[in-house]
């Protein structure tokens, strides 16, 4: 998994107007569990922007003042309610031989025929959540959806691999193509099949028009 470095400095005041002082500096405070004891720091809000404001997932490496440094993932954070600023972030410290939990998100590749013919896709879990060694953490789970057909699915046990453990049921649907009125239900996805279909189409409205 792609890692993001972030600078900062160790905190040595933690009360309320410490806090509020880093704040009106432009500045989140932050707090890394995990470890013998929590270590409390704060950087730049700006320097958190490739790690919140994106759909992919990322490892931290905290570099601190003084030439510490840990591995670590971003477990909750929160924002102010008026201008969305980031307040506060909470992160869980890595290690190389202890399993972490972390939310994947899902990629769809491809073109559904069953959406070609008509059907509605729909995108049950954009995001999986997994435990796995720091090691074996995937940046992604790619889905092919090109062969995915009008009332099939892709569910979660399609997607179990060794390096991770998925904390979903094995019955757990991530995507799905379900009929629409619209719908034409084709035996063969090859073009013509699909010609046929659109054929079908075409005659019935002229025998609408009739």
């Amino acid at each position: 998994m792609k890692s993001i470095t972030i600078k900062g400095s160790e905190r040595e005041s933690v009360g309320k107007k410490a806090t509020k002082a880093l704040r009106n500096a432009g500045k989140v405070p932050c707090v890394v569990y995990g470890g013998d004891k929590p270590l409390h720091f704060s950087a730049e809000e700006l320097a958190f922007r490739d790690l919140v404001y994106t759909p992919n997932a990322h490892t931290v490496a905290i570099e601190l003042d003084g030439g510490a440094s840990l591995k670590a993932v971003m477990q909750d954070i929160q924002f102010h309610p008026v201008t969305d600023a980031i307040i506060h972030i909470d992160f869980y410290q890595l290690f190389d031989d202890k399993m972490v939990t972390m939310d994947i998100p899902v990629r769809l590749q491809g073109n559904s025929p069953g959406v070609r013919n008509g059907g509605r896709l729909l995108f049950r879990k954009r995001k999986l959540s997994i435990k796995a060694l720091p090691a074996k953490l995937p940046d992604f789970f790619d889905i092919d959806i090109s062969k995915l057909k009008i009332g099939q699915n892709i569910s979660v046990s399609s997607l179990l691999n060794d390096d991770f453990t998925i904390l979903h049921p094995e019955s757990q649907v991530v995507v799905q193509v379900k009929t629409a009125r619209t719908a034409v239900v084709v035996d063969d996805e090859d073009e013509d099949g699909e010609e046929g279909a659109e054929g079908a189409e075409g005659a019935s409205e002229e025998a609408t028009q009739e």
